[in-house]
């Protein structure tokens, strides 16, 4: 049975929609992942806290342990000082009763042949009986100080040893739980990219720096991989940038101010941003997991523009940094002797 003319025609508001899913913006709602950006944030913050501490417990225990393996050292020597007068008294105790030492000091004064010579070797024997008394005592005290000290080092060295235990234990949960939140955080991200819906601005919390420097590096903490123009299987030709190692959701920022002119995420190099800078230069962030600008924001230098990830064609979470002198692929240049020229060493 042939279809009614009126059976043939989609309601109006049917028809909107659909011309509003082919030609509307590919974006996703921002809401679909802020959360999770969020987190790594804070775990980031967190884990970099963490670590500081760690670092100072670690520090503080290496000087603890070494001030007591130094009071064990000394004690050690004093207790050696202390057995050598004990042996010089005996010795002198020997020699005083091969010389006379048992009889009476009557008895010696008539048997000697020479009274005040006698009584000369008495007196020398008796200072320096007492001498040796008195040094014995001395390093007796000295060694009961340096083991007191020792035993206070010995304590506080445990202390400090349980509070690294302590610290150890919770910077691994809090990068158990970074890494987990990283993940899905990653994961928001290769979906939406496979799905070419962007997601909009994730705006964080962004940690006042404070810096007066007009230029910085895209990341703060880093390791340097691929560099500029450097041949490789993953590049149809050579590398166009510089990839800065970090993990996902790593804060990446401007490197000077300027003016926000794409944020995409289709292609090889998945999530990107390009920023316009005063000098006819561009530079580009790539293979991100989030974004925290839009298109046209001002940004000033160290602000940040996204979270780092693996987005794109990558093989592992990094920031592929850009320098151009248009806003299009291949017109790039040397992204470090870029820096280095504004005074920033990478």
């Amino acid at each position: 049975m042939p279809l009614s003319h009126r059976g043939t025609h989609l309601p109006l508001v049917v028809v909107s929609l659909l011309l509003c899913a082919l030609l509307c913006p590919m974006y996703a709602d921002a809401s679909e992942g802020p959360d999770t950006s969020a987190e790594v944030a804070r775990l980031y913050e967190e884990a970099s806290a963490a670590t500081m501490r760690y670092e100072e417990g670690r520090r503080a225990a290496k000087a603890q342990r070494a001030k007591v393996r130094k009071l064990g050292r000394l004690l050690k020597k004093e207790r050696h000082a202390v057995d050598v007068l004990h042996g010089d008294l005996g010795r002198m105790a020997s020699a005083q009763y091969r010389s006379g030492g048992g009889l009476s000091q009557t008895a010696q004064l008539l048997l000697a042949d020479s009274p005040e010579e006698l009584m000369r070797g008495q007196r020398l024997m008796w200072q320096a009986d007492l001498a040796v008394t008195n040094a014995v005592t001395k390093t007796q005290r000295a060694a009961a100080r340096l083991a007191d000290a020792k035993r206070t080092a010995d304590r506080a060295k445990r202390t400090l040893d349980r509070r690294n235990a302590g610290l150890t234990k919770l910077k691994r949960g809090i990068e158990s739980k970074l890494e987990s939140a990283q993940w899905t955080l990653q994961g928001e991200a290769d979906r939406s990219v496979a799905a070419g819906r962007c997601r909009g601005a994730v705006r964080l919390d962004q940690p006042r720096t404070g810096s007066t420097r007009a230029w910085m590096t895209p990341v703060k903490t880093y390791e340097l991989s691929a560099g500029f123009d450097s041949a490789g299987s993953r590049w149809s030709h050579r590398h166009t940038g510089q990839d800065f190692a970090v993990g996902i959701g790593a804060p990446v920022r401007a490197v000077g101010a300027g003016r926000v002119v794409s944020v995409s995420c289709a292609g090889g190099f998945g999530i990107e941003v390009v920023v316009s800078h005063k000098g006819g230069y561009y530079t580009q962030y790539a293979h991100l997991a989030a974004v925290t600008v839009d298109q046209g924001d001002r940004v000033r230098p160290g602000e940040w523009l996204g979270q780092a990830g693996t987005t794109g064609n990558s093989t592992g979470p990094h920031l592929h940094f850009e320098v151009r002198l248009t806003p299009y692929l291949g017109s790039g240049v040397d992204p470090v002797k870029w820096l280095d020229e504004r005074g920033v060493r990478v």
